[in-house]
């Protein structure tokens, strides 16, 4: 059996503006393109019955008496269009006097949404998560839901989130692309290109760009389910270690000399209360992993367990830090680790760089409260705050 390693340090925050370009502003194949193509410029507005967060539904009907349309492809998950939020809500309420109608649509099927994407927010992007998105960030306008058969969104054909499109009074297209060039909601934008669409036409007057390259994540198409089958693959390939570890090495670890929070679940791994509970922390493991969060497992099982453990943590694709508890002193290994905890396990705790314990409890964790206490952490955090 391998000896505890030192724990490598990888500075991630370094790396966020490139882990962002890769997993989340996208470019959309052609393919994609193709299969879903966005509605071209002077199209009559397609029909839609969509659910509102609010329990209504919604039709082109319902904004008739607007002078000018705004629909914005937009959603929970991506950190670009919770960028853009704030900004929508201020251009809602800068032209609601103005006969201006506002509507976000959620695209995304939420089981087509990989976890590692998922890792940029607190929520997801199914109708419930809606809710919560819309309640934290104060929505001032109507939040609908097309994620279940994207019906309306593949008549309108969004490339990413989040994807303007503006209609004058007629319902025809004057304007799709971008909200405005400036991702970064800190600094000011040097086209202001939804609002001038939207002056244009409320003065009677072309549109001066009608068309603009969009940014942000790509639409997560029903046909993206499978990534689950594909992930399971690849997750499977990673491997999966076990480590000797006494009550000294144990306290190297929860002084977090590295530069990522750290969440260590203590306990009997084959035990049924922690095996029950162990893939959430798996579920965490593969949603932050990529963002200076690591997850690691300390097993108090006895070592002619070994075998089982392993298979049990193979199983659950346990790739990263796994270690056997070494010693035979388990009282020491209690004090060494909090001296607050009264030893029942299992026990989870969340560590920050230098030993700062920001969160600890016995027992079964409530795994949407323990990512909420993580996304919320300043070393994980949205990435425009």
């Amino acid at each position: 059996m391998k000896q505890c390693p030192t724990p490598a340090l990888f500075n991630m925050k370094k790396l966020l503006p490139y882990i962002i370009a890769i997993s989340c502003l996208t470019c959309v194949s052609a393919a994609a393109q193709r299969q879903h193509p966005t509605l071209p410029i002077g199209s009559a507005a397609p029909g839609f019955k969509l659910l509102g967060i609010d329990g209504k539904y919604y039709t082109l009907a319902s904004f008739k008496q607007a002078k000018v349309l705004v629909i914005i492809f937009m959603c929970n998950h991506c950190p670009t269009s919770q960028a853009y939020e704030q900004r929508i809500i201020q251009l809602t309420t800068d032209y609601k006097d103005k006969g201006v109608a506002v509507i976000g649509i959620n695209p995304n099927n939420p089981a087509s949404l990989r976890l590692d994407e998922l890792g940029y927010s607190d929520v997801g992007d199914s109708y419930a998560d809606m809710k919560v998105r819309a309640k934290n960030a104060h929505f001032n306008f109507p939040y609908l839901y097309d994620g279940e058969t994207e019906i309306a969104s593949n008549k309108y054909g969004p490339v990413s989130t989040p994807h303007a499109f503006i209609f004058d009074a007629e319902r025809k297209l004057r304007y799709q692309g971008r909200i405005d060039d400036m991702e970064n909601p800190h600094k000011t934008p040097h086209s202001l290109d939804t609002r001038n669409a939207i002056d244009a036409l409320l003065n009677n007057q072309p549109v001066p760009v009608e068309t603009t390259k969009v940014f942000g994540c790509s639409i997560k198409w029903a046909e993206k389910k499978d990534w689950i089958d594909k992930a399971k693959i690849n997750w499977a390939k990673e491997p999966v270690n076990i480590y000797n570890a006494d009550a000294d090495s144990i306290a190297a670890l929860l002084k977090n000399s590295s530069d990522k929070l750290r969440l260590i679940n203590i306990g009997y791994t084959l035990n049924s209360t922690n095996a029950a509970q162990f893939p959430q922390f798996i579920t965490i493991h593969h949603l932050y992993r990529d963002r200076g969060f690591e997850f690691m497992s300390i097993s108090l099982d006895n070592a002619t367990e070994k075998d089982k453990l392993l298979a049990f943590l193979q199983k659950n694709n346990a790739s990263g830090p796994n270690y056997l508890f070494s010693g035979e002193d388990k009282k020491k290994l209690i004090t060494t680790v909090d001296p607050k905890w009264n030893g029942t396990t299992p026990y989870a705790i969340l560590v920050e760089p230098g030993g700062k314990i920001v969160y600890a409890k016995a027992g079964v964790i409530d795994a949407e409260a323990m990512k909420q206490i993580i996304f919320n952490d300043a070393l994980i955090g949205r990435v425009y705050n």
